[in-house]
């Protein structure tokens, strides 16, 4: 039986989705993943945020051809039905490590502040208790729940002010001190801070006015370039070029130089608001992975959720040794470039394959 579909999503909703998914794993780490171009790194946000418009393109045209469709469906409708799902088979397998890869990540860093000498078994415990539970509300409860992380959590966006008073405007000069080399190491490094905006491929179909969806998704990429031009605008004038290069979360330090009456360590606020967005994207990935197992066994099941939690949180708590764990995550951010481009050959196929009913 087909999962039953309903039109969910209005525009807040899209826009919501789409800026923080993207936001939530690597605007701490962004200037120190963008440091290969030194002071330059400043304005790359924005190229970054034209690339993924462009990209955004070809998935809006691809998903107005199968309105009531997602992309596992896509799949199986344009490769055939087994070729279909085991395309969708790699896609979880991907997705799946991918969120452990985001979870992981956050946790080795409260680990690292907060619980240096301790497990992190029961706070992975929690945190996958509260994913499945806003997952398990369905997209729009993820969306609602994006709309109030990026109100609870960007506010602290402020305090950035501290590191560029502190800090000297001349770094924002000159804006093209680097080689072709340097700048192709930090695209390859920094363009992982879009991942996110391609899971509209997976929620169209539950956008309320599709006509509007391009502008809406446009809308919330461009507010997650704007947030991350802010970071590294404080952190390219804080810090020195070394620094960039060595600090692995250059915003945390930065909200080390806030000087409050009330509040001593405003990193550890920090830290604590920044489990929102985590979960915001985690529980996006989460949800198409859910849609996923429902597609590839054809029959829409509660339990597949709690099913696909379980397998991430082993594959958390499971000791892998380091290198591989390391080059494992490495590797899935790379296949993040390849999907992100996935739909341009889809595109591409759709033009050549037959008209079929319910198909534009």
């Amino acid at each position: 039986m087909k999962p039953t579909k309903t039109k969910i999503l209005n525009g807040y909703h899209v826009v919501f989705l789409v800026q923080n998914v993207m936001i939530g794993s690597t605007l701490i780490t962004l200037p120190n993943l963008l440091s290969s171009v030194g002071y330059s790194q400043w304005w790359l946000p924005l190229l970054f945020a034209l690339i993924a418009n462009l990209l955004l393109v070809p998935m809006i045209w691809l998903m107005s051809r199968y309105p009531d469709d997602n992309l596992f469906e896509v799949h199986e409708k344009l490769f055939g039905k087994w070729v279909g799902k085991g395309i969708n088979g790699l896609l979880m397998l991907y997705i799946v490590i991918l969120i452990a890869a985001v979870c992981e990540n956050y946790l080795d860093l409260i680990q690292v502040v907060a619980l240096p000498d301790r497990t992190t078994t029961w706070p992975v415990v929690l945190f996958m208790l509260l994913l499945v539970y806003i997952v398990s509300g369905g997209i729009k409860s993820i969306a609602r729940f994006c709309m109030m992380s990026f109100f609870l959590v960007t506010w602290m966006m402020y305090f950035l002010k501290w590191g560029m008073v502190d800090g000297d405007i001349r770094h924002l000069l000159p804006l093209l001190n680097f080689s072709f080399e340097e700048l192709v190491t930090a695209t390859k490094k920094g363009f992982i801070s879009m991942a996110g905006f391609e899971l509209i491929l997976f929620y169209y179909s539950y956008i309320r006015q599709p006509q509007h969806v391009f502008k809406q998704a446009s809308l919330g990429i461009w507010i997650c370039a704007v947030l991350y031009l802010i970071t590294v605008l404080a952190s390219v004038m804080y810090f020195s070029i070394w620094q960039l290069e060595n600090v692995l979360y250059p915003i945390l330090y930065l909200f080390n130089a806030v000087k409050l009456s009330f509040l001593e360590r405003v990193d550890v606020l920090a830290i604590s608001l920044w489990m929102f967005f985590i979960l915001t994207t985690a529980a996006a990935y989460l949800w198409v992975a859910k849609r996923g197992v429902d597609a590839i066994r054809g029959a829409e099941n509660k339990q597949h959720l709690s099913i696909i939690a379980v397998v991430i949180f082993l594959f958390i708590i499971i000791p892998f040794p380091k290198e591989v764990q390391k080059m494992l995550y490495e590797h899935v951010f790379h296949v993040n470039y390849a999907f992100m481009v996935w739909p341009i050959l889809l595109c591409a196929l759709h033009a050549v394959k037959p008209n079929k009913e319910g198909v534009k």
